[in-house]
């Protein structure tokens, strides 16, 4: 058996969704399986130097937690990975891993857990731990992952034109969320609610929204404090007019593309070279297979 698997780069909470949204995006990463070969982990692009050989990465790792869980034991398998979502950046690298490991192990064991992106994206939330990204990597498009297992999944709309912003500083998931706040207020708790709506709208129907209705009271503030520098860009970007957010815990930023605002260039991010800009699209599809 041979077969080559596409997962997506996710962006999670999306301003005032948090631990909610998520949005798949067209940035994959590609991994190629054959149970013919000798049995071998090889890796290519981004982190590709720090990802293990010896079957402890995530991919691995979830193959191995499947089997496990269903009393099988897996073949040795080659196995070849094309990384593009970098990681620790807040685009669901963990996500897009486990999802892979999850569809490839019920390819090799022949689950058929493949078939079905509900029982994918049941396994890989579980394992992984953040449901607001493997909806998105499971079932594309734009979804609301409630936390106790329910996603609705929605068609994003053809007009919206995210941009990544990608700083070559990183900020780990559990020292993001260790900033948070144990509590809120409740007049902050009605602005995310109230704002979370309008994103669905925004991100569904009218785009023009996305300017007013991103603003979040819970979650961004703390993680932007932890990068300065990520801080001030999302200050200049919001002086322009630019919509943005905070990409899952940061430090990459989201933004989207308007046509009565400025394009976003390295002089608007301060000029230093230090950030990536990758203009994507939504990606209306999940994991896909090929072979």
């Amino acid at each position: 058996m041979r077969a080559t698997l596409s997962v997506p780069a996710t962006s999670a909470n999306l301003g005032p969704g948090f631990d909610a949204f998520g949005l798949a995006l067209d940035l994959c990463n590609d991994v190629t399986i054959s149970t013919d070969e000798t049995p071998a982990i090889t890796w290519e692009g981004e982190g590709a130097d720090e990802l293990a050989t010896d079957g402890s990465d995530l991919v691995s790792h979830t193959m191995a937690t499947v089997a496990a869980r269903m009393g099988l034991e897996l073949p040795g398998v080659s196995m070849h990975g094309v990384n593009r979502i970098p990681l620790a950046r807040g685009l669901g690298s963990s996500s897009a891993a486990a999802v892979a490991g999850v569809v490839l192990a019920s390819l090799v064991l022949d689950l058929g857990i493949h078939d079905d992106p509900g029982g994918v994206f049941s396994l890989a939330a579980e394992i992984e731990g953040h449901p607001d990204n493997a909806a998105p990597a499971a079932y594309g498009g734009f979804t609301i992952a409630s936390g106790d297992g329910a996603v609705c999944r929605l068609d994003p709309h053809p007009d919206l034109r995210p941009v990544a912003l990608v700083p070559d500083v990183r900020l780990p998931t559990a020292e993001a969320r260790a900033a948070l706040p144990e509590t809120v207020t409740l007049a902050d708790a009605v602005f995310n609610v109230a704002h979370a709506a309008l994103v669905v709208e925004a991100l569904t129907r009218d785009p023009s929204l996305l300017r007013t209705v991103l603003r979040d009271r819970l979650h961004q503030d703390a993680r932007l404090a932890l990068v300065p520098d990520v801080r001030e860009v999302f200050d200049e970007l919001q002086r322009r007019h630019v919509p943005v957010c905070v990409s899952g815990a940061g430090p990459t930023l989201l933004a989207f593309a308007m046509n009565d605002t400025p394009p976003i260039t390295q002089a608007v991010l301060g000029g230093s070279g230090a950030w990536r800009i990758w203009p994507l699209r939504a990606r209306a599809e999940g994991f896909s297979i090929d072979g």
